[in-house]
């Protein structure tokens, strides 16, 4: 079934802190290219910034120093991530963390973000589902019948359960409001309307959708 009407790229960092502006890194990646509605390419990496991994990081995701030392440098990944994404929309569960990662990997290399828009699948989940006890990665994805098939705080394994929570909001999102295909560029704006105003956003853009659709048919 097609979902999205253009690719949207799901993203996840493992890393070292919570603040790169504090010298944080990324320890590893996951970004993975949803086309239509499936996973089409996905690249994942571990990553060798240099830098100590501390020792509750290791208790959380499992990633321990021998694993980056030996892991490839982040001068070689983050080169080849950022061509991997290119100008697609790029989304992430709490997006403004790992965007900030992302454009600051990409600082220290001199390479500037091209990502389209950026969409936040906590922030979409809690304007689309609102009222649920908790929008953390595990807890969501089980509240909607969304299986975890990795370990938890893997990059891979925590995109592809954001990757699954995404495209249960678009189809949601779909079937709600009588969408064939949903456009990313919609769930950026959704993303930044107040969670009061979704609704009467939505209803103002599905008319003007169908208004389109009906002055295309006419010209045709």
């Amino acid at each position: 079934m097609s979902v999205f009407d253009r690719p949207i790229v799901m993203l996840d960092f493992e890393t070292t802190g919570l603040s790169p502006d504090m010298g944080d890194r990324i320890t590893e990646v996951a970004a993975l290219r949803i086309v239509g509605g499936e996973i089409r390419e996905r690249y994942v990496s571990l990553v060798n910034c240099g830098v100590r991994i501390p020792s509750f990081i290791t208790q959380l995701t499992g990633i321990t120093q021998s694993m980056v030392d030996s892991a490839p440098s982040a001068g070689r990944v983050v080169p080849e991530l950022l061509d991997f994404i290119g100008g697609d929309i790029l989304s992430a569960h709490n997006a403004s963390f790992d965007e900030k990662f992302l454009k600051a990997e990409g600082w220290r290399i001199g390479r500037p973000t091209a990502h389209a828009g950026l969409v936040c699948s906590l922030k979409l989940s809690r304007r689309l589902f609102p009222g649920l006890p908790s929008y953390k990665l595990g807890n969501l994805s089980s509240q909607l019948g969304i299986a975890f098939r990795g370990t938890a705080h893997r990059a891979e394994a925590d995109a592809e359960v954001a990757a699954e929570v995404l495209l249960h909001a678009a189809r949601h999102l779909g079937r709600t409001h009588g969408l064939e295909r949903v456009a990313p560029g919609l769930l950026v704006s959704v993303n930044k309307v107040a969670a009061a105003k979704v609704p009467v956003f939505l209803d103002k853009y599905i008319k003007l959708e169908r208004q389109r659709m009906e002055e295309a048919r006419a010209a045709a």
